[in-house]
């Protein structure tokens, strides 16, 4: 049985899918993330901490994300799985990093939603 809380977290999932599908973070952080979002990586590197808090860092981790790489070669993006207020599915990159070369990277992407918002997000490679 679906609740309104799940009908909800389903169209943010699709609105979220199609935006990750355009490879427009931005996009889908202005519009459907809490401004107390927070982003956790596999690990810290030392370009990236582990954990980033609040949508305007977020962003601007976006932002530094972009800006070491080359090129974009093909982005792909399974159908989200929706259970109750998270969402995951499969985000795929095939990209040229600055000074690395190409990479190919899938991970599991997994958020949860509240009250409307998304205010986790959280990779697993």
């Amino acid at each position: 049985m679906e609740t309104l809380e799940t009908t909800k977290t389903t169209d943010i999932a699709k609105r979220l899918v199609d935006y990750c599908r355009k490879g427009d973070w931005n996009g889908a952080q202005q519009e459907l993330y809490s401004k107390d979002a927070v982003s956790i990586e596999p690990m810290a590197t030392p370009e990236f901490e582990k954990e980033t808090r609040g949508l305007d860092a977020i962003t601007a981790k976006g932002k530094k994300y972009d800006s070491i790489i080359e090129k974009i070669h093909k982005i792909t993006v399974s159908e989200p799985l929706v259970a109750g207020d998270s969402i995951a599915f499969v985000l795929g990159f095939d990209v040229t990093m600055k000074g690395q070369g190409r990479t190919n990277s899938p991970e599991l992407c997994v958020y949860h939603v509240k009250d409307g918002k998304i205010v986790s997000e959280q990779f697993f490679m």
